[in-house]
């Protein structure tokens, strides 16, 4: 008959689980981001729904704090300056023999002293978002994505690492499942996974297994990526089947080549003059896969997809039977 799926009788077999879980966004696709320090907000830059790229400013905010670390970054680099030239001037009078050499040596001392202070000053300064000497501050995006919500309101207060925005890229996304915790020592990196979303289905390979990840529930938490491509948005709501305890000897044929003759589990095994009715002895349904515990022998090829095409035809008997 046209139309018929050949395939072969595969190994394998285990216990099937359906968990939930959603579409979110990758753990590198999203930021919180937070003001360093506390200050008054001067300017908003961008607004829900916004398009931002790395290193984008989102906001304007006015500090005191930050204005003091400014004001203290610029007069550790003049004394450093200053301790620098005192350095200088010993050291050319202690070659004239004017100066001692331990006057040098001290300051000498002083003046690496003052670097250094000088350089945590600074970065200080560069920490707090590089305020200007009115300690005036801008925030950036330390991702590209879309804006998702905007926390501040111009004239508004914000406090030291109080949210300022959130961001998220919508292009990087992965499949979050919460899953009993059971699973977490049954499932492991590189566990395929069949993937029912909105609008598909998809296969998804296993990235991550995090055991007691809900701390209420003891829930393990399962991460996956897609391997067919484009994903729904974040957001949206997926189902999957995992299979564990995958038994490598056992023989395993598609769901759809199981059909039922006369109150028979049977399969249609491919010969040189069409096709053979087999009785079969099944098992364990998992995976859109059904377990062969006898009937087999594991190299026969036989009728997959639309195999219930044969079974009509058998009653017509276009396709043997055998016993």
């Amino acid at each position: 008959a046209s139309g018929i799926g050949i395939v072969n009788v595969s190994r394998g077999g285990g216990n099937e689980y359906r968990l939930s879980g959603r579409v979110e966004p990758a753990v590198d696709a999203k930021a919180i981001v937070a003001a360093v320090t506390s200050g008054r907000v001067e300017q908003i830059l961008v607004a829900t729904g916004a398009s931002v790229e790395v290193g984008q400013s989102l906001a304007i905010i006015v500090s005191g704090e930050a204005a003091t670390l400014r004001a203290n970054a610029d007069a550790a680099v003049a004394e450093a300056e200053a301790a620098r030239l005192v350095y200088q001037r010993d050291l050319n009078l202690v070659a004239q023999g004017i100066v001692a050499r331990q006057e040098m040596e001290a300051s000498r001392a002083r003046s690496l002293a003052a670097d250094a202070a000088a350089r945590a000053a600074q970065a200080q300064v560069a920490a707090s978002g590089s305020p200007d000497t009115s300690g005036r501050l801008t925030i950036n995006s330390p991702i590209a994505g879309i804006v998702s919500a905007v926390n501040i309101t111009p004239g508004g207060v914000v406090a030291a690492g109080g949210a300022v925005a959130e961001i998220a890229d919508p292009a990087r996304v992965e499949l979050v499942f919460n899953a009993p915790p059971a699973l977490a020592s049954a499932v492991t990196t590189e566990t395929r996974i069949q993937v029912t979303g909105t609008s598909r289905n998809f296969d998804a390979v296993v990235v991550g297994v995090a055991a007691n990840a809900r701390e209420q529930s003891g829930a393990t938490v399962i991460r996956a990526r897609s391997t067919a491509g484009d994903l729904p948005p974040a957001g949206s709501p997926i189902t999957a089947i995992v299979v564990t305890d995958t038994q490598e000897a056992g023989l395993t044929v598609p769901a759809d080549a199981v059909q039922t003759v006369e109150g028979q589990s049977v399969v249609f095994v491919v010969e040189d003059s069409g096709f053979r009715a087999t009785p079969v002895l099944v098992g364990r349904r998992a995976g859109g896969f059904i377990e062969i515990l006898n009937g087999l022998s594991g190299n026969e090829r036989i009728a997959g997809t639309n195999a219930f095409l044969l079974k009509a035809e058998l009653a017509k008997g276009e396709a043997e039977h055998g016993h």
